[in-house]
Formats: C-alpha cells, structure tokens, sequence
C-alpha cells in the first residue's frame, strides 16, 4: 500500500527544502562558516534530523520534547557559528512555526522569544547601524510571531475537522443502531399479531376441516379436502412471515456506507459478501467495531486510505480492517479497542491486531 502525501507532508517537505536552501552557500563552501565546515555541516545535519523526530515522533512525549530542544539549540548554534548569516535567520522561523506541531503554544512564544536573542546577537555584530538592526530584529519577531500564529490556526482547524468527523461516525452509528431496534420491535410486534390472530384463526379452520373430511357425503368430501389444502397452504404462508419477520437482518454494507460517508481525509473502502445473513446482535457488534475503527483511524493512524471487508468463513463472519497509516510498532489496548474485544468475546468470537504495515485489525465471529 502506497501512502499518499497530505498537506502536512507537503508543507514539512517544503520547510526542509526552504532550510536546504538557506544552508546551500555554507554547505558547498561559497561561504566559510565560523568553526570547520565539517562541524558546522554536523550541526545542520542534527538540526535537520531532530525537527523531522519531533515532528514525527507521536508517541512518545519525552523522545518529542527532547527533539524539538535539540532542534532549536542546533538552529542556535548553526546561526551563530556561520560566517555571514544572510538568510540562515529563516532557520529560526522554521523552528518556532515546528513548534505548534510538538509543544503547547505558550512554548512556542518562549522560543520565538529566544529566537529574538539569538538574532539581536547576530546583527550586533554587522557594521550596519543600530536602526538597521533594529529593523531586522523586528521583522524577524514578526515573521516568526505570524509563522506560530498562523500555524497554530491551521492545526486547531485540521483537530475541530478531526472530532467533527469522530462526531459523525459516531453519530451515524449510533442512529443505525436505534433505527433497527425499532424496526426489530415493530417487527416482533406484527409477528405477534399475526401469529394470536390469522394463525389461530387458520389453525381453527384446519382443525374443523379434517373433522368435516371424515364425514359422510362424496360429493361434498373433494370441495372439503381442497378447503383443507388451502387452509393449510395460508397457515405455512403465515408461520413464514412470522419468521422473516423476526429474522430478518438490516442491510450490512448500506449501513457501514452510511455510517462512513464525507469523512474530511479518509477515503473508506468498503465490501461486503453478497447474501450475507447474520444475527442482529452480530450485526450491532460489526457496526460498533466499524465505528471504533473508522474513529481510532481519524484519531491514531494518519492515514489516508482505509479498507472494511466483511465476509463469511465456513460458521464465522469475518471483518478485516487495514489502513495506509503509520502503523504501531507496541499496540496499547485503550477503552474502545479493550470494549470492542469483549463485545466480541460475549458471541464467542476474538480480535486480533498487527501495526507493522499500517494498522490492520481481524474480528471474527459466529455468525448466528
């Protein structure tokens, strides 16, 4: 599975590109820096590796704070030890717009705070005179006060986009769910109905009829016989509704495409065997699990592509769920996924889980 490239992997390529560029005239030697080029390329490198771990580092909180304080004591001291700094200060301005992306907020105007510094140190140095300076000074304050600002808007829209469309998972499923207990109640309903009152009633009539078929009379005897075949066809016409009524099963793959319709970023894949027939409860359970899915996929796994299947094997209905995310090397089991578990445990089925390429997730159960 190919992993497309979003807009937050578009605009990481574009910052490391921008930090490449800004760096070329040092890294090529058109310009000397101040320490040997070896160690200066060594404290570019570090800053170039440590932004893409914080950015890239989910999980684990410490490897991602740590990361991001390498990165910007790296940016520091590339800044400081080069030669001429030209544009090297936009080094700066890509470490407080990473900030939004790993540490709160408040941080991130610490470091633009610290930025300022280490900027005012570098043109104190230049022969140009102290309103000059002053200019660059703010102008880098600005650029770097609009890049944290601007890209902490831009990650506040993507996480309300996020839990709207957890919202709407969850409330989909939610309305599927109600939706077929009620029709399930109307339908036991009017299987009741019919079975105390036309199945009575025709059971009366069968009853009646063979007694009559045992009396005297041939002429009258063929007309009761085919009374008789009537009554009874009517009678297992009856006892079949009753029991589609109760048996029957909503519409699997409608309501998993209902229940994963316009999700904002993840396209959703969905196939289910045809003429599949499970049990309600198997039902609602295989909607909760797409529901946990789908939402755990939004939430965890930074993909963009998932695929649902569902199918029968032998006594058992299988779903498969894997998706183009990142994956998960240690799987911890939280709320929704432990719930999911024992949903499927209370039926006699199990789940199983494998982050290695992605995230893929196999629920299997009886399938009555």
């Amino acid at each position: 599975m190919v992993r497309r490239i979003g807009m937050e992997g578009w605009a990481g390529l574009a910052m490391l590109a921008v930090s490449v560029g800004v760096a070329a005239p040092t890294l090529f030697g058109v310009i000397d820096p101040a320490i040997p080029r070896f160690w200066w390329i060594l404290l570019f490198a570090g800053f170039l590796v440590a932004t893409l771990t914080a950015t890239a580092a989910r999980r684990s909180r410490w490897l991602r704070y740590g990361s991001y304080a390498t990165a910007v004591i790296a940016a520091w001291a590339v800044v400081l030890t080069a030669q001429t700094t030209g544009l090297l200060l936009v080094l700066l301005v890509v470490a407080a717009a990473t900030s939004v992306y790993v540490v709160p907020l408040r941080v991130g105007l610490v470091v633009v705070a610290l930025n300022t510094v280490v900027v005012a140190i570098t043109t104190a140095s230049n022969d140009s005179d102290l309103a000059e300076r002053i200019i660059l000074v703010g102008f880098y304050l600005l650029i770097q006060v609009a890049a944290v600002l601007s890209s902490a808007t831009l990650t506040r829209e993507q996480r309300m986009r996020q839990e709207l469309a957890e919202a709407h998972v969850e409330l989909q499923a939610a309305s599927i769910l109600l939706s077929e207990s009620a029709r399930t109640t109307e339908r036991l309903r009017i299987s009741r109905e019919l079975h105390d009152l036309i199945g009575h009633q025709l059971t009366v009539l069968a009853l009646e009829l063979e007694t009559a078929r045992h009396l005297k009379g041939e002429d009258a005897l063929a007309h009761v016989e085919r009374a008789d075949r009537v009554a009874r066809e009517l009678l297992g016409d009856v006892r079949t509704t009753v029991g589609r009524l109760r048996t029957e099963t909503p519409d699997l793959e409608r309501a998993l495409r209902a229940m994963t319709a316009e999700l904002p970023g993840l396209a959703i894949s969905i196939t289910v065997a045809p003429r599949i027939r499970i049990g309600e409860p198997q039902t609602a359970v295989l909607i909760r699990a797409a529901q946990e899915i789908v939402t755990n996929t939004i939430r965890h796994a930074r993909a963009r592509e998932l695929w649902l299947d569902v199918a029968i094997d032998q006594e058992d209905v299988i779903l498969t769920a894997s998706d183009d995310g990142q994956g998960a090397a240690q799987i911890e089991m939280g709320n929704g996924l432990r719930g999911l578990q024992e949903r499927l445990a209370e039926l006699g089925g199990d789940i199983a889980f494998d982050g290695r390429r992605g995230f893929r997730i196999v629920a299997r159960m009886p399938s009555s």
